[in-house]
């Protein structure tokens, strides 16, 4: 089973593969490209990831009045990758956040004025030292998709820093997140083989379709009843 861990170094080490994507051509005869009609409900597989969805709406107000949010750029771009980086960026943002005001501990005080000051020096650069922790999950600066990804792989991880371990259902919250997050990452960069039962059912027997893609791999359609198989436009076996 791909652990949330994989996830999150997927989404972190292809980021810069879906920029130079995005000013890029589609490419002809990846999964979800060919066979249209029968994949139209691919992107409906996302409705069943409620917890992304929930951080995508709360996401979404922050990331359209964001002056650096990814939008329109002047160079032709492919809108789909692009919103799938946004999506994505968004949702692991949130989740970030969401995380960071559970298990982030608040920085040390400052030491009070009655302090004798050799002792009140050593504490305020304690407390200024603990404050710009770079460990720390910043609500401002730096939320870039990728940043969020290692904060939360370092949560996951069990990492040092200024943080209360993570709770089975933060544990669960964050590996629903990243786990679709990841796979939009793949499908976006045709990198993952892909597999999907349709619910259309074959017109000739009326079995089950299963429609195989991805890898770069042209999708092939093909039948569980009666083995027929399909390519984009043409039956190449039956």
């Amino acid at each position: 089973m791909t652990t949330t861990a994989t996830h999150l170094r997927t989404i972190a080490l292809h980021w810069h593969d879906l920029h130079e994507a995005a000013g890029q051509p589609p490419q002809i005869g990846a999964f979800g490209l060919g066979l249209r009609g029968y994949l139209a409900r691919l992107d409906e597989l996302d409705t069943d990831r409620a917890l992304m969805d929930a951080a995508l709406a709360r996401a979404a107000e922050r990331a359209d009045s964001n002056p650096e949010a990814l939008g329109e750029r002047p160079v032709p771009v492919r809108l789909s990758v692009l919103d799938t980086m946004r999506a994505v960026e968004a949702a692991l943002v949130d989740c970030a956040d969401q995380t960071a005001a559970v298990v982030q501990r608040s920085p040390m005080a400052y030491a009070p004025r009655g302090w004798p000051a050799a002792d009140r020096a050593r504490r305020d650069a304690l407390a200024r030292a603990d404050a710009l922790d770079p460990r720390r999950w910043r609500y401002t600066g730096q939320r870039t998709a990728p940043y969020a990804a290692l904060w939360l792989l370092a949560r996951v991880e069990r990492k040092g820093g200024p943080f209360t371990a993570l709770s089975d259902g933060q544990r669960t919250r964050i590996g629903v997140v990243a786990a679709g997050a990841a796979e939009r990452v793949e499908r976006a960069l045709d990198i993952a083989a892909q597999r999907l039962t349709l619910e259309r059912p074959c017109v000739n027997c009326g079995g089950a379709i299963d429609v195989h893609g991805g890898e770069g791999r042209a999708p092939l359609a093909h039948c569980t009843g009666c083995g027929r198989i399909w390519s984009e436009g043409q039956v190449i076996a039956a």
